[in-house]
């Protein structure tokens, strides 16, 4: 058999090229773990960001819900019914979501610059208008409510809403929206919101009642 001779220098150059290819490759599965590595670190550092970004949407948004309330506002006002302010709005920012004073409103006997607070109710009265009965039925109407304990379903906020057997959060927000454009006449018309049927109303009728 012919066997394959080289020079010593042939040898070597020979020694030279495999240890190149032997460099190179390692070089090149090195240089990918590295990428690897940093791509997974990347990956890791991106999901904690967008955790904490979720969290601090999180916070916003109870922060938020924290700075609004529900006022009541009746009277001499075009749209009356239930208004969503933020904490710290006066009488004149409610009146403006009801739609503005109407000609024949008595604005002396209002505080239009007067805080207001959650589940307030204001009466606009008429120029001319005795309003001793409507604030004598005002006083009336929440002494007995407190004392019988039923919760007032134009008026009342999410959470008394929520304390009622059958009645979650998405009926809850269903009702303080259908209240804010028709407010409650009895409670029976309570049956107009979308998913309090007979069953339900059977279940709440005794705790619930309306001014």
């Amino acid at each position: 058999m012919y066997m394959v001779s080289f020079t010593k220098r042939e040898q070597i150059v020979i020694l030279l090229i495999v240890f190149t290819i032997i460099l190179t490759l390692g070089f090149k599965f090195f240089i990918r773990d590295i990428i690897e590595s940093r791509g997974n670190a990347i990956q890791i550092i991106s999901s904690r960001d967008e955790k904490d970004i979720e969290e601090v949407a999180d916070s916003s948004i109870i922060d938020n819900k924290d700075k609004t309330i529900m006022v009541h506002i009746s009277g001499q006002v075009y749209n009356p019914g239930i208004v969503e302010l933020e904490l710290g709005n006066r009488l004149i920012d409610a009146v403006k979501l009801a739609g503005g004073l109407k000609k024949d409103a008595d604005i002396d006997r209002i505080n239009l610059a007067k805080k207001l607070v959650d589940e307030e109710k204001i009466y606009i009265p008429k120029i001319g208008e005795d309003t001793s009965e409507e604030i004598e039925i005002l006083a009336t109407t929440g002494s007995s409510e407190k004392e019988s304990g039923k919760i007032n379903i134009n008026t009342c906020s999410k959470e008394d809403l929520i304390s009622l057997p059958g009645i979650g959060e998405t009926i809850a927000g269903r009702i303080i929206e259908y209240r804010s454009m028709n407010p409650f006449k009895s409670i029976e018309d309570i049956k107009n919101v979308s998913g309090i049927g007979d069953k339900k109303f059977e279940g709440i009728k005794e705790l619930i009642i309306v001014n």
